[in-house]
């Protein structure tokens, strides 16, 4: 270990590796470790939603937990790819929760999240609901997979440059390029 990495970091990492390789055990010392971030993931994510949304962080958390505690097939590298992962999965879950919202009413008003928290350098902010934000995503995905993941790793897991880049493999002068291309792309999307 290397005097730059913190402790809980390394522990967090093995705990990831041990739980990949099918250690039920390992998942269950890790929980500790990991709980507390994936609250303030959880809290970021819906700070951007209505107020009167009927999931807290808590049960975001449970509910991408319940998603992600039978992962079979995932091969952890490490923390911040780990925590990437725990945001997308929250995404999911507000994404299918507002479609259920949705088609309950039928047409009625979605869950609503502000793109201006995802730290707009421009200074105008957007209004789009999280289905149109998902389905925005999507297509994107098809265009370009890596900006979704860059949006995905600083819009939904609020995670920085540098974490960003980390986890990509890339440069942070070329996750910054690439961030703002895809919120030029999305904002344009989400306008139309």
């Amino acid at each position: 270990m290397s005097e730059a990495t913190p402790p809980e970091t390394t522990d967090v990492t093995a705990l990831l590796i041990q739980w990949s390789r099918g250690d039920q055990g390992a998942l269950e010392r890790l929980m500790p470790h990991i709980y507390a971030e994936c609250r303030r993931i959880a809290s970021f994510q819906l700070r951007r939603e209505n107020r009167d949304h009927t999931l807290d962080p808590t049960g975001l958390v449970h509910e991408a937990y319940l998603r992600m505690v039978d992962q079979r097939h995932a091969t952890w590298e490490n923390r911040a790819q780990f925590f990437g992962v725990v945001a997308q999965v929250m995404r999911r879950v507000l994404v299918d929760y507002a479609r259920a919202q949705h088609a309950k009413k039928r047409g009625g008003s979605a869950v609503l999240l502000s793109l201006e928290a995802a730290a707009d350098e421009s200074g105008e902010s957007s209004v789009a609901d999280i289905v149109a934000i998902d389905d925005a995503l999507q297509r994107l995905s098809a265009r370009d997979p890596e900006q979704v993941r860059i949006i995905e790793l600083r819009f939904f897991a609020g995670l920085s440059v540098e974490e960003t880049a980390g986890v990509l493999g890339r440069s942070p002068r070329t996750i910054k390029r690439e961030w703002r291309l895809a919120k030029a792309w999305l904002y344009r999307e989400l306008q139309g």
